[in-house]
This record gives structure tokens, sequence and C-alpha cells, in this order.
């Protein structure tokens, strides 16, 4: 299993997206959302070219996107998962043991917008 690293932005994403959660939907749902976040990160970390994540050519060499909602029923506990995730991960392969994680968006927002210009390239 590769390790996982997060970029600044993607930190500040993560931060921001679980602190929304929270103030919007509560405790509970925020502790959902991390469970699904952290379950996403391991299955990137043990296959970053799984199921469900997708090339992306156009943002630079070697970057993928994978959906959380492709981790939803993984991150499922007795007391219940997020049913409709709306985040995303962009990264790619640093090392063959290194996966870095450039940002985690909302699947709304558009893409380029939120990335510097030379985003996969360095």
């Amino acid at each position: 299993m590769a390790l996982v690293r997060l970029s600044d932005s993607a930190q500040a994403d993560i931060v921001s997206l679980l602190a929304w959660s929270e103030s919007h939907f509560g405790e509970i749902v925020r502790q959902r959302y991390e469970v699904l976040l952290a379950t996403a990160l391991r299955d990137i970390a043990a296959d970053p070219e799984r199921a469900g994540s997708v090339d992306r050519p156009e943002l630079g060499p070697g970057v993928r996107s994978f959906h959380l909602r492709h981790s939803r029923d993984r991150a499922r506990d007795r007391d219940g998962f997020i049913r409709q995730p709306r985040h995303f991960l962009l990264y790619r392969a640093l090392l063959p043991d290194l996966i870095g994680i450039g940002r985690v968006l909302h699947d709304a927002m558009d893409v380029e917008q939120h990335l510097p210009p030379d985003y996969g390239s360095e």
C-alpha cells in the first residue's frame, strides 16, 4: 500500500468541508464524512487506478480523480453512511509508493478554476 501525502490545499479543503458539514448537518454527519474521506484515501493508497478512478490528462500528466461515492459502501457502519457524497479527490502517483492528493473538491466546482496554472506538472 502506498503512502498518501496531502497538499496544503487538500488539507484546507478537508478542514473546510468537514466544518461545513458539521455546521449544516451536525456532528454525526461530519464524523461519517470523515470516515468516508479516510476510506477513500485508503482505497486510493491500495490501488491508485482502482475502479471508479478517472485519468485526467487535461489537468496534467498522471493526474486522476476519484469520487468519494466509490468508497461509500466501505465506509458504512452500523449507524449509517453518507448517502450522496459530493466530493472527489484529485491526485497522482509521485513515486511508486507515494500518492499526492492535490485537492478535495465539491463535484459542482469548476475544477480548472480551483487549480494553479501549473497543477500536475510539478
